[in-house]
């Protein structure tokens, strides 16, 4: 499971194996962000009309690296 989160979270992955976490604590980490961030990069959210209209699990804490990805793939639509 933490080798398909790589695919989306790959700084994050490599940098909790980096800090010594174990696989399992790798996973519970980083599978909700990896979730979101997918949504947000495949630009599921991209033509919302009100952050009303935004599902609940929409958001989860992510660093300015990860929002940058996400703004650069929403440049590039």
């Amino acid at each position: 499971h933490c080798l398909s989160l790589r695919a989306v979270c790959r700084r994050e992955i490599d940098c909790d194996r980096g800090n010594g976490y174990s696989w399992k604590i790798t996973l519970l980490r980083n599978y909700w962000k990896s979730k979101v961030k997918q949504e947000w990069l495949s630009g599921k959210y991209s033509n919302i009309p009100s952050q009303n209209s935004l599902p609940e699990k929409s958001m989860y804490p992510m660093d300015v690296d990860t929002w940058g990805e996400i703004l650069e793939a929403e440049l590039e639509r």
